[in-house]
């Protein structure tokens, strides 16, 4: 049963995530590629503040919940980048190719919402369920407004960083790359995943089998996005 009341500790935390995420920001100045990202996915995060801030969700709670546990499982592959431990697979090609001169910043963003989406937030979501007690079917209300602000996201990416047509030609590599990708398809896969994860919960092996191909095969896309285009 879902909660539909929230706390200021709720709040609070989500207050500190956006610190945190800022100063990932301050440490990586342009072209970083891990730095191009935090830029788009700090603005997400300050916007889903900002509704549940407003009561733009029904159950604060969750909402807080979710957004908080999935950026949490970026800024530790960030810590963990930053301290020399093992990443998960899906975020490697960014931090491996972050400072390469032949990788564009739309390669750079579109693979790091490729990364945390198809792995970050199935992952964030099964987390949320234990946290609150509930199934994933509570939480779809919440996934879906996500997906929502993420798609702003995607739609404004794009139009930012993407060159315009007098410098973009049709044969461009960059358009294809880029037209061959899709947020929707990332997020159907990724509640596929989390429905899949609450499923086999119980099952230890099959459950850490699973993630642990579907990092692989999030990592594989990530990886192929940030093809370099020119040197």
């Amino acid at each position: 049963m879902k909660r539909t009341s929230g706390t200021a500790r709720d709040a609070g935390t989500l207050d500190a995530t956006v610190a945190r995420m800022r100063e990932v920001g301050a440490g990586c100045p342009p072209p970083d590629g891990v730095g191009v990202f935090n830029s788009v996915y700090l603005t997400v995060t300050e916007e889903l503040a900002r509704r549940i801030g407003a009561g733009a969700f029904p159950d604060v709670r969750a909402a807080s919940t979710l957004t908080t546990l999935f950026a949490g499982r970026y800024l530790d592959a960030v810590a963990a980048e930053a301290a020399g431990e093992r990443v998960p697979a899906c975020w490697r090609p960014l931090f491996a190719q972050r400072r390469h001169p032949g990788v564009r910043p739309l390669q750079f963003a579109l693979a790091g919402i490729q990364a945390h989406v198809g792995h970050d937030l199935p992952l964030a979501v099964v987390d949320s369920c234990r946290t609150l007690g509930c199934r994933p079917a509570a939480l779809e209300d919440e996934f879906d407004t996500v997906g929502e602000v993420l798609r702003s996201l995607e739609e404004r990416v794009r139009e930012e960083l993407m060159p315009g047509p007098d410098l973009l030609e049709l044969a461009d590599p960059l358009t294809h790359l880029a037209g061959a990708w899709s947020l929707d398809r990332a997020r159907d896969g990724a509640w596929a995943a989390a429905r899949t994860l609450w499923v086999v919960r119980g099952v230890e092996e099959l459950g850490e089998e699973f993630v642990r191909r579907l990092d692989t095969s999030v990592g594989l896309v990530a990886r192929m996005l940030l093809t370099p285009l020119r040197r």
